[in-house]
């Protein structure tokens, strides 16, 4: 049942073809392990659209962002039993008990605790009667058996920067995998006439909710160690041992009592999400570049699918005739902007001769890493302040590296056990290959400034942090709501405030702490661009600083 394989050759195309020559515009990408982009160019417009239908197939790509598209997925609550239970004031008792379980007691309460952020004015689609101010990344579905609650992309791929929603960016207060881990400990202790009692499910919303039940059964689950790390990687193994070993891991109710061993039983493998506007430069995927081939977003669907106990012989019915789906939220992913300084901080507070020398000092220690940046100053550096910090140019390396520096192997270690997902008919259908190895990939930094805590976990608060000897971070920080520039963000270091400057009622968010004795957390490493040949240290406090204003205008 190698659908994938063959569906891009059927004619008419199912998939894009905005031209409608009758050929897939998919085929314009080179998902190979011999992918190579070219330094100096990018892959931002994937599929080689049109400037206008490149924007049409953006905004169809929003809508799958905004509303999880994926019909035959098996985690779907019934939406209007959820709200009567919590919503409705006759079941305060109810609410309350929630509350002390899981920390929720309403629906506000709910998406709160998910730190899901608010959709904004403008700048996305607003699907399934969506509005602005609406949590971002739940949305409610019709399925045949009545509507739904669904979590999508932007849950985890979506954060509020300071009264701006940014998409493509990790959720700095998501909890979506504690929300898997409540799931699991507490459906299959409610029995679904009990539920309907409880609730008034209609017989049809019951049926939804025992598929639900049924579906966790299949899931294994592990909450992050820390406030604003995932445990995706994780789950997707753990699910993948409680389901049989055959070409679709079919559903083993053996497996699911006595899950086979796993390294990320214990193994902290915590990371945060890639951004998506750096995938444009790059061919292979995640922190540590272990995809090495195939079409990422393929990778996305298959790993959130078997994190939410879906048929992989449904999901692949359902990928290859919605090919098309695949295609725009792939547009979407890969056209996705970063987000720029001078749009929250303005380009007059750009001190220009220190950033300038801070290039110099970039180009020296950091480019043969992170690629080199032509900004708008080396070009006419009479223009305005926001015409000179533009970048117009980064050459960065044609086939995606992965370094060994020194940072926490947990991540890197894990995903040597996802090789088992190249044994799987869906993954073989997808060409998709899972390759692990030591180290990670140095990022391009691109919109670097947004993307506090710093490397693949976190470890390090600011970039003052960063570019500091070990022995000079951070042991203890707490990861906090970006609301308040003036209070939340430390602008001089780039990150969260730290020591004395953190704000008191973070404090009081129990999983906000990051600790980097902790197992997964640690904070050493990439540090070899700190010393000289003599061990000395290379940059003066003017130096890093000017460094960091470069990196604010990436």
């Amino acid at each position: 049942m190698l659908l994938l394989l063959t569906a891009c050759a059927q004619d008419p195309c199912l998939g894009l073809d905005m031209n409608q020559d009758g050929v897939c515009d998919n085929l314009a990408a080179d998902w190979s392990q011999d992918a190579w982009v070219e330094p100096g160019t990018d892959r931002a417009n994937i599929y080689a659209l049109s400037p206008e239908d490149l924007e049409t197939a953006r905004w169809a790509g929003l809508e799958h962002v905004m509303v999880w598209p994926v019909s035959v997925s098996s985690l779907r609550m019934p939406y209007r039993p959820l709200v009567e239970l919590l919503d409705n004031p006759d079941n305060a008792t109810i609410q309350g008990l929630t509350r002390q379980v899981a920390g929720f007691g309403t629906m506000d309460e709910l998406y709160e605790q998910l730190g899901l952020p608010p959709i904004p004015e403008d700048g996305v689609p607003l699907p399934n009667g969506l509005q602005p101010g609406d949590p971002m990344g739940a949305a409610v579905v019709d399925t045949e058996l009545g509507e739904a609650l669904v979590f999508s992309c932007a849950a985890c791929h979506a954060t509020e920067l300071f009264g701006q929603t940014v998409v493509g960016i990790g959720n700095k207060t998501a909890r979506p995998n504690a929300f898997f881990t409540l799931a699991s400990e507490v459906l299959p202790t409610v029995p679904a006439d009990v539920f309907q009692d409880l609730s008034g499910a209609t017989d049809d919303e019951v049926q939804l909710y025992q598929e639900m039940v049924t579906a966790i059964g299949s899931v294994g689950t592990k909450d992050p160690v820390v406030l604003g790390l995932d445990t995706s990687l994780a789950q997707v193994h753990l699910s993948l041992q409680k389901r049989g070993q055959d070409p679709y891991a079919s559903f083993d109710t053996s497996a699911q009592y006595n899950p086979r061993d796993s390294i990320l039983d214990d193994l902290v493998a915590d990371s945060k999400p890639t951004p998506w506007w750096t995938l444009r430069y790059k061919t292979t995927w995640l922190a540590d570049g272990s995809i090495v081939q195939g079409n990422p977003i393929l990778t996305n669907f298959l790993w959130n699918e078997l994190g939410r106990g879906t048929d992989l012989e449904r999901l692949e019915t359902w990928l290859v005739d919605n090919e098309r789906v695949v295609d725009e939220l792939t547009v979407a992913v890969f056209a996705t902007p970063s987000p720029r300084w001078e749009d929250w901080f303005g380009a007059d507070s750009i001190d220009l001769e220190q950033a300038k020398t801070g290039q110099a000092l970039f180009e020296q220690h950091c480019s043969a890493c992170h690629g080199s940046y032509e900004k708008g100053w080396d070009l006419d550096s009479s223009g305005t302040p926001a015409e000179q910090i533009q970048t117009t140019g980064l050459l960065y390396h044609g086939a995606t590296p992965r370094f060994d520096v020194g940072t926490d192997p947990g991540r890197a270690q894990g995903m040597t056990a996802l090789e088992d997902l190249n044994d799987l008919a869906i993954s073989q259908a997808m060409e998709t290959i899972v390759q692990g190895g030591e180290g990670y990939v140095p990022p391009p930094l691109d919109g670097i400034w947004a993307r506090y805590p710093y490397l693949h976990n976190n470890a390090a608060p600011t970039l003052c942090a960063l570019l500091s000897p070990v022995e000079q971070r951070p042991s203890f920080f707490v990861q906090g709501p970006a609301q308040d520039p003036e209070t939340d963000f430390d602008a001089d270091c780039v990150g969260y405030p730290t020591g004395d400057a953190i704000p008191e009622h973070w404090l009081e968010v129990e999983d906000a702490g990051f600790d980097v004795s902790q197992a997964g957390l640690s904070n050493q490493g990439h540090t070899s661009m700190l010393y000289g040949p003599d061990g000395e240290l290379v940059f003066t406090d003017e130096d890093r600083l000017a460094l960091i204003e470069f990196l604010k205008t990436l």
